[in-house]
């Protein structure tokens, strides 16, 4: 095992996190059953929707990333835009997570606590971002647009694991 598993394995053992899962359990409670859950899980597609979903705010924010990093001056509208569109996509993305979340078990939810709230960061940074750029401060929306980026990746990286290793969310 890597330093990594190490850190990812420790997570789904930390009963310490389940305070967190706790509250989580809460917001995915409010999601009504029926044909929204099926919607927001993907069952109308066969597989699990939030996955698929991540692309979007992941893509808006890399791109507006790389325009910052090479576009110059002329990106700037740009990139405040594609900043913006990752945050309207956030919403969907997180909700549909939620619905995955009820057919978690315990190590998942721990997992899964540590990486919303790791995607939660990234949408607050993100969105101070957002705010900065539009207020002229384009370097403090820059900087903060690159911490949001390291917390999606921490994000991204628990969420791959979910997947990937775990085998959530089961998309039925």
């Amino acid at each position: 095992m890597t330093t990594l598993d190490d850190a990812v394995a420790r997570l789904e053992d930390s009963e310490q996190l389940d305070a967190l899962t706790r509250l989580f359990d809460r917001v995915a409670a409010t999601i009504p059953h029926g044909a929204v859950d099926d919607l927001l899980r993907g069952k109308p597609l066969g597989h699990a929707l939030h996955p698929s979903l991540t692309d979007l705010p992941i893509g808006f924010w890399t791109s507006a990333t790389v325009l910052d990093l090479v576009g110059g001056e002329r990106s700037r509208h740009a990139a405040r835009l594609l900043v913006g569109l990752g945050l309207l996509s956030a919403a969907p993305t997180a909700l549909a997570g939620f619905a995955d979340w009820r057919r978690t078990g315990t190590a998942a939810r721990r997992v899964g606590a540590v990486h919303a709230v790791a995607n939660e960061v990234a949408v607050s940074c993100y969105a101070l971002s957002w705010l900065a750029r539009g207020r002229g401060r384009h370097g403090l929306g820059v900087l903060t647009g690159l911490v949001g980026a390291t917390a999606a990746s921490v994000g991204g990286l628990l969420g791959g694991h979910l997947t990937l290793a775990m085998g959530e969310p089961a998309g039925d």
